[in-house]
This record gives structure tokens, sequence and C-alpha cells, in this order.
């Protein structure tokens, strides 16, 4: 292995003023799940998000989801459409309510959920006499999903939408946040993402009874009370004032975090430009606005010589670079293979084809040597 330091697919990435709203939560003793940096937090996302919504944050994504599908009134035995390409946190909230995953392709120009199949699974679902409660579509890679047609399946079967986009903050849609187009929107904030809180999540409302609703799930449902009263199961999802300290300085970076990454794009465009048989993952249209939280490409073995993904992400272990399959589909996983799935394989291709590429903000010109050398020794020596 190559004795330079490694280079992460996606480490975090401090913009210099975290320090200073961290610091002035212990002077000030806010050190506790509320507080000035909770709210200022929530303020800049709102601003940021536009769309006049209401944001929560919380503990995680996956917490965001869990609260969006309680919101929407999954219960035990309901059935929940989502695309199976996708990290297991979109999923996993379904069970945790002891409702049932219903499971639906991509399609290959975004890699996200197929409207045909949506609709397939949709009308199947009613003829089996289990209408889905809930549509979750997920803007995956930072790629937003064909919103129009999503929703226009979901508002003709008067299927509430939970937006999932955790991978997708700054991108857009027609000009327009992803986020802010479903029921509600999920946003992520983990060490990996385009900007973090080290753990933490947001919930995007489009009215402050939700968000209200949203953070009295969030803080253990406590009934206005002077003693401790619950009529209702809450969880401890808030985020804590000293994590959004390190948010609100991370949301001055925000947008320069995202030309950088869109760089790196770009910077892999023109790696792979003269090579045969490597695809590497853009907007299908001007519609369409990715803040290329990871890039990604797919691998043709029948125009690369034979050279595959995992002889590419090999070559970048062996030169201490991290790079990553894409997600494995969720109906692929052992815990998932029964759930009902809809779809004709595309998911599948682009799990055997696809390989996550170093996508940091903060990759430095030896970085993308280094990258570029593996790239460049592989496809040329074979």
């Amino acid at each position: 292995m190559s004795s330079s330091n490694k280079i992460w697919l996606s480490s975090p990435h401090m913009g210099g003023t975290e320090r200073n709203f961290v610091a002035e939560a212990f002077d000030t003793n806010w050190v506790a799940p509320l507080g000035p940096n909770v709210n200022g937090f929530e303020s800049d996302l709102e601003l940021y998000q536009g769309q006049d919504t209401h944001v929560a944050a919380l503990s995680s994504g996956t917490a965001a989801i869990h609260l969006a599908l309680i919101q929407c009134g999954v219960e035990a035995g309901d059935e929940v459409v989502c695309q199976s390409f996708t990290f297991c946190g979109s999923i996993n909230p379904i069970k945790y309510l002891g409702a049932k995953p219903v499971l639906v392709d991509s399609e290959s120009t975004t890699w996200n959920m197929c409207p045909i199949h949506l609709e397939e699974a949709i009308q199947d679902r009613i003829k089996q006499g289990k209408k889905p409660k809930v549509i979750i579509a997920v803007h995956l890679y930072g790629m937003p999903y064909q919103v129009d047609l999503i929703n226009e399946v979901a508002s003709k079967y008067d299927i509430p939408v939970v937006e999932d986009s955790a991978e997708a903050l700054g991108s857009t849609y027609k000009g327009q946040k992803c986020g802010t187009f479903g029921r509600f929107g999920i946003l992520s904030f983990n060490g990996n993402k385009i900007i973090t809180t080290s753990g933490g999540g947001a919930m995007v409302c489009h009215s402050q009874e939700d968000k209200k609703q949203t953070v009295f799930l969030a803080t253990q449902a406590r009934d206005d009370a002077p003693h401790y009263e619950h009529t209702t199961i809450g969880y401890n999802y808030r985020l804590s004032n000293i994590s959004a300290g390190v948010g609100r300085g991370q949301m001055e970076v925000l947008d320069k975090h995202i030309g950088l990454r869109r760089a790196m794009n770009s910077f892999y465009v023109n790696a792979f430009r003269d090579i045969d048989g490597v695809t590497v993952f853009q907007e299908p249209s001007e519609d369409y606005y990715s803040n290329h939280w990871l890039s990604a490409i797919l691998i043709d073995t029948n125009k690369t010589n034979g050279i595959s993904r995992e002889d590419l992400r090999h070559a970048f272990a062996k030169a201490n670079i991290e790079s990553r399959p894409l997600w494995k589909p969720m109906h692929l996983q052992p815990i998932f293979k029964d759930a009902p799935y809809y779809g004709t394989g595309v998911a599948e291709e682009l799990f055997e084809t696809g390989l996550c590429l170093p996508s940091g903000s903060n990759l430095t010109n030896d970085d993308r040597e280094r990258i570029q050398k593996v790239i460049f020794e592989l496809f040329n020596n074979k």
C-alpha cells in the first residue's frame, strides 16, 4: 500500500468559523439539545431552502424520515413505496413502524425512482387491497429525481411524497431547491455530507404547525404541563446546540463546497474523456443541477479491454485512495429479500458496474494528480 496520506471518498471540510459558534455555546453554557445555535441553524436552512419552508433540526436524516412517516399516518401493516437503489437509512424507518417496504427500480438517467415502475407498483398494490401510504423518493448522490413525473404519479393516486434529500442539499430541479418538493423533505449532516454537524439531520416542513409537531415528537412528546405528561410516544431526536453550532459555521461555506464538488465532477469528466467504456454520472438536462455530493462512473468492460469496476477499485486501494461501489439495491439485501419489488434490473446493473470516486471539497491538486495517475496507469497498461 502507498505510504502517502489516504485520500478519502468524502471527508469533513471545516470552513473556519465553526469553532466560534461552538465556543460561544460553551461560554454561555448552552450545552443542551436546544439553544440559540439550534434556532440560528434552522433559520439559516429555512432561508437557504426558500419556498417559505420551516425546518426542524434533528439528530439524523434517518430520524427525520421516521418522524415524517409518523406524521403521514404510517402504522403497522401499512405499505410504503421506496426506490430500491438507496442507502438503508431511507428504508429502515419503514420497519421501525412495523410497516412494509415496497421497492421500485431506478431509471437510467438520474438513477432514481422510475415513475413507470412506481405507477406499476401502486396499481398492483391497490389490486391486492393495500394502497401504499407514502412514497419515499431519493435524490441519489445529489442528483434530483424526475420530480415532475414522480409527483404527477403521487398526485394521481393521492399519496404523499417524503423527499429524501439527505445527499442533495443545494441541488435544484428547475431552479427549486431539493428538499422542498415533498410533503416533507429530509436533510442529512453526517460527517461525509456536503456540510456536517458531525452527525445530524433536519426535517423540511411547509407549515409552522408541521415543524411544531416534529419538534414535539423529537423531544419525547412532552405535553404542556408543569410535570412530565405524555399522551403520545415520543423520541429523543433533537439536534444539540453544540452540533448546531458546527452547522452554522458550515452554512457559511455551503455554496463554496458545492462549487468544489462540482469541480471534482468536471475533473473526472476530463480524466476519463479519452477512455472508451467509462461514463461519468452527470445531469441529463439543464432542468437538473446536482451538488455532485459523490461523483460516480459506470464501466463497460466490453469497451475497456476487460477492465472492470473492481480493477479500478483495487488499483485505487493499492494507492491508498478510497473508492466504493454504488449502493447495493435494497431488494438484494438479505434483510429485505422478501419485500415486493417492481423493476427490470436497472439498479442491479448500476450496482454491478458503478463506482463512487473521491469527491470531497477539500481535495488538493496533489490528490487529483495521484487519482489521475492511477486512472492513467490502469487504462493505458492493460
